[in-house]
């Protein structure tokens, strides 16, 4: 049960997907203002999994120190792209990561690539929502996530009210 998702802009569309135990896929689960993370959804299946795609153009702020005569994107961006992936993954609602277990990266990012961010959901429920991300660039993984964690805003946060 594969769908392509339009993501003309956070305008809010459905494509229903046909079959058995068949879902409908919203593009709403876009962040409002843009993708995040990323630049292009390819695939989108709330609840189950996304793929998108993320440019790094040569231009980011970042590569001018970070580092001058080898530019590399800081993992922390990468881990952006995934996480914000997953709040799409993970469907409609204010969703905000919680945890990030089993992170390793394998290969430098520069200026030029072009990333595919997989996420596949492993827990998924109305307050909390567990992924696995890969990263791949050239052909190759390029760093993974064991566990993204997230939890709904609607959630109640320990030690609040």
């Amino acid at each position: 049960m594969t769908t392509t998702v339009p993501t003309a802009g956070p305008t809010p569309a459905t494509a229903p997907v046909s079959g058995a135990g068949s879902a409908t896929v919203t593009a709403a689960v876009v962040p409002r203002g843009g993708l995040g993370g990323f630049d292009r959804l390819l695939e989108a299946v709330v609840g189950e999994r996304a793929a998108a795609v993320r440019n790094v153009p040569a231009t980011l702020a970042c590569f001018t120190d970070h580092f001058p005569r080898h530019p590399v994107l800081p993992g922390v961006l990468l881990l952006e792209s995934m996480a914000a992936l997953a709040r799409t993954a993970a469907g409609p609602g204010t969703w905000r990561l919680a945890a990030v277990r089993g992170v390793r990266f394998k290969h430098f990012v520069g200026p030029g690539d072009q990333v595919h961010l997989t996420v596949e959901v492993t827990a998924h429920g109305p307050h909390r929502t567990e992924c696995r991300a890969t990263a791949r660039a050239g052909g190759r993984v390029v760093a993974t996530a064991r566990v993204l964690a997230l939890v709904s805003d609607e959630t109640t946060r320990e030690g609040t009210a």
